[in-house]
């Protein structure tokens, strides 16, 4: 007689790592104000990626399970009332699959884009990318002309539908884990690292070379989410 299988588990990978950094608070007895292992240590104890850890410890701290303080490391917090015996919530989908599914698309959608470039559509653009210059120059995150500009470059395609994916999937960072994440890691110098490579990506479609245009948003993306996990979120471990 053969065992029935057990159905895979429906939530986010982070939403299991978090169930079980609690389990693990709970087992080795951390009490309140006690501090866990450094990132690198608690990644190999549980087996999962960094990335993948850290999306799972802003889960925890969303939850006010745990406090994470900067240059000193993660500590345990007195759990509320509210959230004793129960399961992390979904906060949004993974930060690090959101990347990397906007990479697959928009490398698509750049493509096309670079054979259908239009002066019209050349300026929108460069309107855009303006507005991202003023808003770094005043210290402000330039989130909606970010937004503004991959949805140019979407309209250039001529696909509507690809428009709105790409709307979708960048305004999945106003998720609540996506966008604690972003606090923490952007600043002055990741969005003039972002509008650097914003300006690679107008020229590659001035030049109308679908190769270029494709690796400049796909290096553009990928630095992205690399610039999440420049430092560790408790900069108490070095990379």
């Amino acid at each position: 007689m053969s065992t029935p299988s057990r159905s895979p588990d429906p939530r986010r990978p982070y939403q299991q790592i978090a169930d079980r950094i609690r389990t693990l608070i709970e087992d080795a007895a951390f009490t309140a104000g006690a501090r866990l292992p450094p990132e690198r240590e608690l990644a190999q104890q549980l087996g999962v990626s960094r990335p993948s850890l850290r999306e799972a410890l802003i889960a925890l701290e969303i939850d006010r399970r745990i406090e994470i303080r900067g240059g000193s490391g993660v500590y345990v917090c007195e759990p509320p009332a509210t959230s004793q015996g129960r399961a992390t919530s979904a906060l949004g989908e993974s930060p690090a699959e959101l990347m990397q599914a906007r990479a697959a698309l928009e490398g698509a959608v750049i493509t096309l884009a670079a054979a259908r470039v239009t002066p019209a559509g050349l300026q929108r653009l460069q309107d855009a990318l303006q507005a991202m210059r003023d808003d770094v120059q005043q210290g402000r995150p330039p989130v909606q002309a970010d937004r503004r500009f991959h949805l140019a470059v979407a309209e250039m395609s001529g696909n509507l539908v690809l428009v709105d994916l790409v709307g979708a999937l960048f305004d999945g960072r106003h998720s609540p884990l996506s966008s604690l994440m972003s606090d923490r890691a952007e600043s002055p110098y990741s969005w003039g690292a972002a509008l650097a490579e914003h300006e690679a990506i107008v020229r590659a479609l001035e030049s109308r070379d679908p190769l270029a245009a494709a690796a400049a948003m796909s290096g553009h993306l990928h630095a992205s989410h690399g610039r999440w996990l420049a430092e560790p979120l408790s900069g108490s471990d070095a990379a």
